[in-house]
């Protein structure tokens, strides 16, 4: 957990530079809320060059940063990751680049902590990675989805790996076993998606006219008695896209409880399947400093494999 008891000074480098001040603090601060960072920058505790500044002040190289003691409670901090956690992250990289590594994510981790979720992905693997001075996430996946993860090492990394992300330079496959046989001839779906609140504080995503476009391609797999292994690319990248277009055309994909479908449940639990069936097999993008193309894959997972195996039975 990261709390001090003297003011810290920080001079900024090359690789912190144009970064968002409050995004540096989460960073250097390890296990402090987003709340208590915004509010020691609005009380001008945290000082730039002996200056107040806005939360989105960017940095520039050579900054000099005044950092404030912190005493975390108990009840706000993030905890400090486990032996199990530290050892399954650790195991769990693909490939490192210089600038960037890829992880194969554990489903039932979430990227981020915050609403009841003390510890997330980039937050572990901040403390089980202390030798590197930056890391931030380039994409999402939801919390109970595994599979390829991309993080940049350094500031121009994440700039570049972000602005590829939103030039569609970068393809991702993902392996989802769904509900009933899923049509060969049917290989996309494009609905329109709108995010809404559930009404417990839980944001979900439905098919709504007036919501955003989207695009999802789907290809067969392989084809079991009631289910179907298909293959999805989302050309968006909308929140719960793949789910919600699977369940649009009325293959739920099995283990979602958000999305799914009583029969699905009832095919999930019939292969004994916990977890939703959602993997990101496979991730290309263009290396940040050559630009060159990266293929990453991701193995499926001995629990997933097992489920295919009792459908094939």
């Amino acid at each position: 957990m990261a709390e001090g008891r003297e003011v810290q000074w920080a001079e900024i480098g090359e690789a912190q530079a144009g970064q968002r001040i409050d995004n540096f603090l989460r960073t250097r601060l390890k296990g402090a809320p987003k709340a208590l960072i915004y509010r020691i920058l609005r009380k001008g505790e945290v000082r730039v060059n002996k200056k107040r500044v806005k939360v989105d002040y960017r940095l520039v190289s050579g900054d000099l940063v005044r950092i404030p003691p912190l005493r975390l409670a108990p009840e706000v901090a993030v905890r400090d990751v486990s032996d199990n956690l530290r050892n399954l992250l650790a195991g769990s990289v693909l490939v490192e680049g210089p600038d960037w590594l890829v992880i194969n994510k554990p489903s039932g981790l979430a990227v981020h902590g915050g609403s009841g979720v003390k510890i997330g992905l980039i937050e572990a693997l901040r403390q089980v990675r202390e030798d590197l001075d930056f890391l931030e996430l380039v994409h999402r996946l939801d919390r109970d989805t595994s599979g390829c993860l991309l993080l940049a090492k350094s500031r121009p990394a994440l700039l570049t790996l972000n602005n590829a992300l939103k030039q569609r330079q970068m393809d991702k496959q993902y392996l989802a076993l769904v509900q009933g046989r899923w049509p060969a001839r049917r290989d996309y779906v494009s609905a329109r998606l709108d995010r809404f609140d559930a009404g417990n504080g839980e944001r979900r995503v439905r098919v709504d006219p007036q919501g955003k476009v989207s695009r999802t391609r789907f290809a067969v797999r392989e084809t079991f008695a009631n289910a179907t292994l298909v293959e999805a690319e989302p050309i968006t990248g909308r929140t719960h896209q793949i789910r919600v277009h699977a369940a649009h055309a009325g293959h739920s994909l099995l283990g979602d409880d958000k999305y799914g479908s009583r029969e699905g449940q009832r095919l999930a639990a019939g292969l004994r399947l916990d977890r939703l069936f959602l993997h990101a097999a496979a991730l290309t993008f263009p290396e940040p400093t050559s630009g060159r193309p990266v293929h990453i894959k991701a193995p499926l997972g001995s629990t997933l494999e097992a489920v295919l195996t009792r459908a094939r039975g």
